[in-house]
């Protein structure tokens, strides 16, 4: 039987160009529609993005600030930040990589359900790695979790053993080192 491939809409890169994650922070009019303006951009143009986050962070000033991080060859993620900036709502756009390595958090509730030696050895671990018990049965455990997406990432791998049952997600939060804001 033969395979079939996966067919795109959209042309692949060269080879020779690398993909590259990047973290870009989007200041924004807090106003409606705002967010889907911003979003389909992306799906209009078939970026991906791997995390979204947004709410408001200067009340007085009616701002909130989107943290998108998404792949791409340098050229696209340049295209992405000059199609973001002329945007009306759109503030500032900022891409928090090339200003250095940016502190990036994401929160996580984790369920995991067991009996036994799987129960002992999933709060042995959750301990290892931090996590707050934050409802717990006889039979179950919601653990939350907060960190590097990479740390999420290696728990949520150790509990599908110990019965991972449920996982949520925030997305990251990031900021740029150092004294100056964006």
């Amino acid at each position: 039987m033969a395979q079939t491939q996966k067919q795109s809409h959209y042309s692949d890169p060269p080879a020779s160009v690398e993909n590259v994650q990047r973290t870009l922070s989007v200041l924004v009019d807090n106003e409606p529609g705002v967010l889907a303006r911003v979003i389909g951009l992306f799906s209009g143009r078939g970026y991906n993005i791997d995390s979204l986050t947004v709410t408001e962070t200067e009340h007085e000033k009616h701002l909130s600030r989107i943290t998108v991080m998404t792949r791409g060859t340098p050229a696209t993620i340049d295209q992405i930040k000059h199609q973001l900036e002329r945007m009306v709502p759109v503030h500032r756009v900022v891409d928090l990589t090339l200003l250095g390595e940016p502190l990036e958090r994401e929160l996580a509730l984790i369920k995991v359900a067991g009996k036994g030696n799987d129960r002992i050895e999933a709060l042995r671990l959750a301990e290892i790695f931090k996590c707050n018990v934050i409802d717990a049965s006889t039979e179950h455990f919601i653990f939350e979790l907060t960190g590097r997406s990479s740390k999420i990432e290696q728990f949520i791998a150790i509990m599908t053993g110990l019965g991972l049952v449920e996982v949520s997600r925030t997305g990251i939060a990031a900021i740029g080192r150092g004294k100056q804001g964006i």
